[in-house]
Parts: structure tokens; sequence; C-alpha cells
């Protein structure tokens, strides 16, 4: 096997990784019953699928141009999601949503 065969096969195994990440993060703030459950699994599968997709289109670059932007992107990925959910979970709080509870309500 060729390394460029080895290379298209890592690269596709990460971008179908990374989107089901993506995918399942999706289905989760479809399921989950609260802002902050909703924002909490939004956050953990993007920040990944995002990361894995990232890797999956590194793999496929020629030029080192290419490759330092994807790189740069999934560096700012990887601080801005958490910190945006964060700000976005501090937010809710302040502004007085408390976070469910099985005692505070029903799931649907």
């Amino acid at each position: 096997m060729s390394l460029e065969a080895a290379l298209d096969i890592a690269s596709g195994c990460s971008l179908l990784v990374g989107s089901l990440f993506v995918v399942s993060g999706g289905v989760g703030l479809l399921r989950m019953p609260d802002f902050f459950s909703r924002t909490h699994a939004a956050s953990l599968t993007d920040t990944a699928g995002a990361g894995l997709i990232l890797l999956g289109l590194l793999f496929q670059v020629d030029d080192f141009a290419q490759g330092l932007r994807l790189a740069l992107i999934a560096l700012f990925l990887l601080f801005t999601g958490p910190t945006a959910t964060h700000a976005l979970a501090s937010a809710a709080l302040g502004d007085g949503l408390s976070p469910w509870t099985r005692k505070s309500g029903s799931r649907r």
C-alpha cells in the first residue's frame, strides 16, 4: 500500500467519524430537555467533529500554506467553541434560567 492510499484511508475515516460526531450533536440538540444540556451536547460534539473533519482535510492538502491555514482554523475552533459555550451558560444562569432536573418537569 502506498503512502497516498494510506492517507486517503485515514482522511476518509477521519471525515466519516467527524461527520458522525456533528450529526450526533444535532440529534442531541433535538433530544436534550433544557438549554444547558443542549449546549453541552452541541459544544462537545461540534468541537470534536470539526477537529476530526479538519484533520481529514489536512491529510488531503498538498501545499504547506493550506495545511497551516487548516491547523490555525482547528486551533481557533479549539479555543472559541468551549469559550462561547461557557459564556452562553454563564449568561443563562445570570438571567435566572435554572438547569433541568427530574423534579422540575417532565422531559416533554
